[in-house]
């Protein structure tokens, strides 16, 4: 349950920065010269953060991922894992084996999936794109 404890507060850290009305964070290295920065950017906030709970770990790790591969969106992937992670909590909670809960995540992505491959159309042949 720690895990789940850290993982919720990286989130909570970002969740501010999101949005039309995000906020930014100032933060404040701790090396030489004590530089300081004004961001509302998640993967710039969390890469400021040392970390030593491994869900949390995992978040700054998703963030990471999403910022090398989209460049665009690691805030919104991060409270995105929180709010998978808070399901998941209570779901352990009532006595539900975590193999359980990650095979019914499997099958939600699955079935998001084919929904979003039903829903996709091919612009190839617009002369408007």
């Amino acid at each position: 349950m720690a895990s789940f404890v850290g993982a919720m507060a990286i989130a909570d850290l970002v969740k501010t920065t999101l949005g039309p009305k995000g906020m930014d964070k100032i933060l404040q290295s701790t090396g030489r010269g004590h530089s300081v920065t004004v961001t509302n950017d998640g993967a710039t906030i969390l890469k400021s953060l040392h970390i030593d709970n491994p869900a949390a770990k995992v978040l700054v790790d998703i963030s990471k991922v999403q910022d090398d591969e989209v460049g665009d969106g690691t805030t919104s992937v991060v409270v995105l894992a929180r709010e998978l992670l808070r399901e998941a909590e209570k779901l352990v909670n009532q006595k539900i084996h975590p193999r359980t809960i990650i095979a019914g995540y499997r099958m939600a992505v699955e079935c998001a999936c084919n929904a979003l491959l039903q829903k996709a159309k091919d612009n190839k042949q617009d002369p408007c794109r």
